[in-house]
């Protein structure tokens, strides 16, 4: 739904201009955990009169109410999604930048016993893993050997 954060944001009291009515749009469509740039790209689509700045400080208000969710995959940009409602994990194409969401029950349960073994009790984790795919790899081997 592309209005859920819209109306989160709502429930959170913050006031929405129309201009936050538009990034929150952005991105509550976004399926690509997009940088601030992006966003920006994305909304002056919609409305040309939105600024960088607007963006910028729009993003940080979601950020601080808990409403996005700010990571760091390694390419040095700050990327955002909107606050999951259940937990995910993810793994980043370190070629191509893709980001692929996932669960994995066993990692939950493997970092809840590390926590519990090193005396802890886990309130909260973030996995990310950084890959390249595997046929690429061997491709990428064979062509350097001239095999391919």
């Amino acid at each position: 739904m592309s209005d859920r954060l819209e109306k989160l944001c709502i429930e959170k009291g913050l006031k929405m201009t129309e201009q936050r009515r538009v990034i929150a749009r952005v991105l509550s469509e976004s399926s690509d955990h997009p940088d601030v740039e992006l966003v920006y790209q994305r909304a002056v689509e919609r409305d040309p009169r939105i600024s960088i700045a607007t963006v910028y400080r729009t993003v940080k208000l979601f950020e601080e109410a808990s409403i996005l969710e700010r990571h760091d995959f390694g390419d040095g940009r700050a990327r955002y999604e909107e606050r999951p409602e259940e937990h995910h994990d993810h793994l980043i194409d370190v070629k191509t930048g893709e980001v692929i969401e996932f669960s994995n029950e066993e990692i939950e349960r493997l970092q809840a016993e590390v926590a519990k073994a090193l005396g802890y009790r886990l309130v909260g984790h973030r996995l990310e893993l950084f890959g390249v795919r595997a046929d690429s790899k061997r491709k990428a081997a064979d062509e350097s050997e001239g095999t391919a």
